[in-house]
């Protein structure tokens, strides 16, 4: 029998897609992209079975999150979902809450709402069954 979809869930979900985001690229230099910026290019050891692993592990991740929030959201939703939050950066801007001088502080803020975009399409489907109580085919075996 399938849980009932509570904060909990989203939370849970958005915590994982945090750390996606942010082990796969953040402003510091302790992420995979220049890890692997420095196996590529760099001085490092070329495709160490760590590297190999790390890369599957961040490969199924993405792919897991952005299947299902393609799925969910759809690719208009999905446009609506990065739109929303872009608005939400710019009136910050706007207020002058965020200087967009400051590119490290707006790269975390971007990646943290990308990290919202993953979680929200991720539990979308949840939210929709919910609020309408239609159903996707992916969950016609759940009762609701």
């Amino acid at each position: 029998m399938a849980q009932k979809f509570n904060s909990q869930g989203f939370f849970l979900r958005f915590v994982f897609a945090l750390a996606l985001v942010y082990v796969t690229y953040n402003p510091t230099d302790l992420s995979y992209y220049n890890w692997a910026k420095d196996v590529l290019f760099g001085d490092a050891i070329l495709l160490s079975p760590p590297f190999a692993l790390v890369s599957i592990i961040l490969l199924i991740g993405w792919t897991i999150y952005l299947r299902a929030t393609l799925r969910s959201l759809g690719g208009f939703g999905l446009l609506l979902a990065i739109g929303l939050f872009s608005i939400i950066i710019w009136w910050l801007v706007d207020l002058g809450l965020l200087g967009i001088d400051n590119v490290t502080v707006l790269s975390f803020i971007v990646l943290f709402l990308i990290a919202a975009v993953l979680a929200v399409g991720m539990s979308w489907s949840h939210v929709r069954r919910r609020l309408s109580g239609q159903a996707d085919m992916d969950d016609v075996d759940e009762e609701p």
